[in-house]
């Protein structure tokens, strides 16, 4: 009887053709690697493409064990779930398509977790090495975060986390969007689960001030702001 692998590392990607390889072969390398230290059972590579209209899902497939495909896009919360149910093991790894060579930290993530320290371990990411927007969506997550579970999140907005399968399965919920990182975190506060925040070396394709980077970042505005009224409105406890 084949067992289950002991983590599930979930990757969400969407037009992220130039990348997806340099990620998941940066997670292959640090896996080998890790296995030769750890006693880890199995591992399992998932990515969700949300509805790409490049190269994202072949070459995802070169890397992955399994490649999920929406026909189109459904949000990243949407895909986080896809990735979720996909996912066979019991400590789930979640990281960004555009992390590249930085993606080989990951271990340094799910460590905590593994070893019974944590039950969500959220990673902190350095500063942007350029300007980018005016930081309210995060200070606007930030507040709520606080207000809706009193936990004083640093990195209220970070997509690279690692969570043990038991938290996700009681909260039995996940916000669309990209408010889908605030309401895991207050739910899992609630609940009573042990939420830690480090930092880890991982490093992100910057945004700029350009309209698509304002744009962007208008809609993270919007997804965390109607993900706070929804979660005040409908506490998971």
């Amino acid at each position: 009887m084949k067992t289950h692998p002991a983590l599930s590392i979930i990757v969400p990607a969407r037009n992220e053709e130039l990348r997806i390889a340099e990620t998941l072969a940066a997670v292959r390398s640090a896996s080998q690697q890790w296995n030769g230290l750890s006693s880890i059972p199995e591992l399992e590579l998932i990515v969700v493409d949300d509805g790409s209209s490049d190269m994202t899902y072949r070459r995802a497939a070169h890397w992955a064990d399994v490649v999920v495909r929406h026909p189109t896009c459904c949000g990243k919360g949407k895909a986080l779930s896809t990735g979720k149910h996909a996912a066979r093991g019991n400590v789930l790894v979640f990281l960004d398509a555009d992390l590249g060579a930085s993606a080989r930290f990951y271990p340094e993530l799910a460590l905590p977790v593994l070893n019974g320290l944590a039950d969500m371990v959220i990673a902190q990411l350095a500063g942007a090495a350029r300007p980018g927007g005016l930081g309210l969506v995060k200070k606007l997550a930030k507040q709520g975060v606080y207000g809706l579970s009193g936990f004083s999140a640093s990195a209220p907005l970070s997509g690279q986390r690692a969570v043990r399968r038991e938290v996700l399965e009681r909260i039995g919920r996940l916000s669309g969007g990209f408010g889908v990182e605030v309401g895991l975190t207050i739910d899992a506060v609630k609940l009573g689960y042990r939420v830690l925040e480090q930092p880890v070396p991982f490093a992100h394709r910057e945004t700029g001030r350009d309209l698509h980077s304002w744009l962007h970042r208008g809609k993270q505005l919007c997804a965390v702001g109607g993900t706070l009224w929804r979660w005040w409105r409908q506490p998971v406890c």
